[in-house]
């Protein structure tokens, strides 16, 4: 994970902002109180570490990347930024409130390790909100019609919702609620399927390099000819038709939210 990261840490921020409704659903979740601790783990750049900070939380970012690290201690020196893994965080027992994981959990290297140690170090009750996407939701992206193999081998290294809820209850974590996210059409942080109603997005070099199933996972041949399938749908208006194809109520992302024991 930190070699992808590496590559494409340096660009990242200038895509991947925080989006003011996903850090309101990331806070409504957490329900985060004054002076306890939080781990934002796979924390990148630190985007949603720092606009939770500046409304009042005390935060541990942990990534596996330096190159994101130092990007993130260059916005703001008021988080504890910390090299590590889901795997191996370094802090101590029960030491934690809550933890965060926003579009990471896709790139931890063992489920279960990893929620054996966030298990760990979380205080009893403590909540972890993770926001991802499963197999399922990506099968109903359009982007399947035109970097197919790209979304093949993306939905691939993303767990599914019952590996997930296996690996969290084997280590005494408990879901206690989903919640289903649709694209909205002000969303800020341009991640995988940003461009769901607005396809022209993907022609921007910078958004595609703050992807990883771009930037670091895609066949670029593929990706140029999907690019110019995708350029002369939308000068047709074929897209329309592609789009309507993949219409689902799978929800596009996930919140999972889960409770220590």
């Amino acid at each position: 994970m930190h070699i992808k990261y590496d590559k494409i840490g340096l660009n990242y921020n200038q895509t991947r902002k925080a989006d003011k409704f996903l850090t309101e659903r990331l806070i409504h979740h957490l329900k985060p109180v004054n002076y306890e601790l939080y781990l934002d783990i796979g924390c990148g750049t630190g985007n949603y570490t720092s606009e939770l900070e500046k409304r009042g939380m005390n935060l541990i970012g942990i990534d596996p990347s330096e190159k994101m690290l130092t990007e993130a201690k260059s916005q703001n020196s008021n988080v504890d930024w910390r090299l590590g893994s889901v795997e191996k965080t370094g802090l101590s027992e029960n030491s934690i409130d809550g933890i965060l994981a926003t579009l990471t959990i896709h790139h931890w290297n063992d489920l279960e390790k990893g929620f054996k140690e966030l298990n760990r170090v979380l205080k009893s009750k403590g909540r972890i909100v993770m926001f991802t996407s499963t197999p399922k939701q990506m099968q109903g992206y359009w982007l399947n019609h035109y970097f197919p193999k790209m979304l093949e081998d993306s939905i691939k290294q993303m767990p599914s919702f019952d590996a997930v809820k296996k690996a969290m209850e084997k280590n005494n974590i408990e879901i206690e609620k989903t919640e289903k996210y649709a694209i909205r059409p002000d969303l800020e942080d341009q991640f995988l399927y940003c461009g769901k109603e607005f396809p022209d997005l993907y022609f921007d070099d910078n958004i595609r390099q703050g992807i990883s199933s771009f930037s670091s996972l895609a066949n670029q041949d593929e990706v140029k000819e999907g690019l110019s399938k995708l350029k002369e749908d939308i000068k047709t208006g074929r897209i329309l038709k592609v789009m309507e194809l993949y219409k689902n109520d799978l929800g596009d992302y996930l919140y999972i939210v889960g409770k220590s024991n």
